[in-house]
């Protein structure tokens, strides 16, 4: 009796551990669904700064942006409004993680083109990952003729460049905040004084108040700043609103500038003596390619 009641405790443990093995080993290799964090910001800026968000594949996007002149100019220039400063850009969604963007300003009559790649997601689930990191680069041209005729600036001269690593989480369906290491080199500068390359960090924050409305701050601080301008840090506050087809954003900020190596480094304005550019941004995303294609494959990836 013994003897049975033994093999039986043996064959028992063994069962269990092989099927405890099992389970072990079925889990190991059933794949885990991954829940992206979508949405941490409303649009690709968060006000005069890009967030994290790209456009889909296949989106093309006509953003224009616009800041007017100082609110504390008075009445005789109508608080700023007789004054502007504006860009108008085309941005594409190469691939869901990357897009592709060109733009032409008025301020400095400046083109720039741009790159933004999200390499990491923020995800929940087993195994999450706890944020959002894209890379964004640039290339600027400036075209005004401000200088001497007989003393032109190269080609080479003319350009500037800036990489940023834009690191954001949603920390709840109402809040996401954005941290921003960025670095700018200029070609040529004003003065020996000046440096060639600036440092700075940005920080951005989303609050959303409804549905389709959020409030946006946004602060660059220049560790370096120029040295023959009397620089200011960029800051900026904002209101989101999603109307359908497109974002529309109204900005009060203290830079009259829209492209990162002129807003972060060429701001002069003190927001805090009425130094204030009301400004919007406006976008209108149009789907390029075949839109029963692109549903079917969606369908097709969800197994449906």
């Amino acid at each position: 009796m013994k003897k049975k009641l033994i093999v039986f405790l043996l064959c028992a443990i063994s069962s269990h551990t092989f099927a405890q093995d099992l389970l072990d080993i079925l889990e190991d290799e059933t794949p885990q669904t991954k829940n992206y964090i979508t949405s941490t910001f409303k649009g690709t800026r968060i006000l005069n700064g890009h967030s994290i968000e790209n456009r889909k594949k296949g989106t093309l996007e006509f953003v224009i942006s616009h800041r007017f002149g100082r609110i504390n100019l008075g009445a005789d220039e109508l608080y700023g409004l007789d004054q502007s400063n504006i860009r108008f850009a085309l941005e594409y969604g190469l691939t869901d993680d990357i897009m592709l963007g060109v733009g032409r300003s008025s301020f400095d009559k400046t083109y720039d083109g741009f790159v933004k790649y999200k390499f990491l997601k923020q995800n929940s689930g087993k195994n999450g990952f706890p944020f959002t990191a894209s890379l964004f680069t640039s290339i600027a041209y400036r075209t005004l003729k401000d200088f001497d005729p007989n003393n032109e600036p190269s080609f080479s001269q003319k350009l500037s460049y800036v990489t940023q690593v834009l690191v954001a989480r949603k920390f709840s369906p109402g809040f996401s905040l954005q941290i921003t290491p960025t670095y700018i080199h200029r070609n040529s500068v004003k003065i020996n004084e000046d440096p060639h390359g600036i440092f700075a960090i940005g920080v951005g924050s989303r609050i959303k108040l409804t549905k389709r409305v959020s409030i946006n701050g946004e602060y660059y601080y220049t560790v370096n700043p120029l040295e023959s301008i009397d620089a200011s840090n960029s800051l900026a506050f904002g209101v989101d609103i999603e109307t359908g087809g497109h974002v529309f954003q109204i900005i009060l900020s203290n830079s009259i500038t829209m492209i990162e190596k002129s807003f972060i480094t060429e701001s002069t304005d003190d927001f805090f003596e009425g130094d204030i550019h009301l400004g919007f941004n406006i976008s209108r995303a149009f789907q390029i390619g075949n839109k029963k294609k692109k549903k079917l494959k969606a369908m097709k990836e969800a197994g449906l």
